[in-house]
């Protein structure tokens, strides 16, 4: 039984500086053997191989390109049962780690650090909060699962479930595609939330592109969309 702590980095030395010593802090306290793997960009575009060696995780480059392609480089880098991921930009404070363990051990499949059930926060722009409850609301429909927050990363997964689906998106909506086909693979998956502040990131500017963003999670609603009626059919015919 062991920790598979991941994050994923596209120029963030600087704040994987302050984040590793936290997460090992945090991590320590669970008592469970652990590996930190930072998926980096295809080719170093900073120190974070070096900041890496000092802190003593795991480096890595990602083999496909964008958030999608950096994701499934971490799952394929994973060694150990429980799969945990969160941003490297110090929105996700490490302080959250062992609740969400806790919350994971206690019978989940998976677990979401939660901006939107009780005792959450974001502290995010007025704009994005009001984009990410949208998001948020078309996607429970559309994956039925019933959690608030299927929009943010900070999550634990089963890593055997995990590595048992086969993901396309290539940017942030990923993050719903793996629920709903871990949803199809496993019909009682079990998705708890624990309640998490979403801080702003500690340095530099973020990644994402506002109209690549729009447009990928429209191409990904139709994309599940189609994904779970041919679920839906398979289904049927096995009956």
């Amino acid at each position: 039984m062991a920790i598979s702590a991941v994050l994923l980095a596209y120029k963030e030395a600087e704040n994987l500086k302050v984040l590793l010593p936290k997460i090992k802090q945090q991590l320590d306290k669970i008592g469970e053997e652990y590996e930190i793997i930072i998926v980096d960009t295809m080719k170093p575009l900073d120190d974070t191989p070096a900041v890496c060696k000092k802190f003593g995780a795991r480096y890595v480059n990602q083999r496909l390109p964008h958030f999608g392609g950096a994701f499934r480089t971490g799952i394929k880098a994973a060694r150990y049962d429980k799969f945990l991921i969160m941003d490297s930009d110090g929105s996700h404070n490490p302080i959250y780690i062992p609740d969400i363990y806790k919350k994971f051990v206690s019978g989940a499949d998976v677990v979401i650090g939660s901006r939107y059930v009780k005792g959450g926060k974001t502290n995010d722009s007025k704009v994005s909060i009001i984009m990410s409850h949208i998001l948020n609301f078309v996607f429970r429909i559309i994956t039925g699962i019933k959690a608030k927050d299927i929009s943010t990363d900070f999550r634990m997964y089963d890593t055997k479930q995990l590595k048992a689906v086969k993901l396309t998106s290539q940017n942030y909506d990923i993050l719903q595609e793996v629920l709903l086909k871990m949803k199809i693979n496993n019909r009682k998956l079990v998705v708890k939330e624990t309640p998490i502040v979403f801080e702003k990131r500690l340095y530099g500017e973020s990644k994402r592109q506002l109209f690549k963003f729009i447009l990928g999670y429209v191409k990904t609603l139709f994309m599940l969309i189609g994904v779970r009626i041919n679920a839906s059919f398979n289904k049927n015919r096995q009956k």
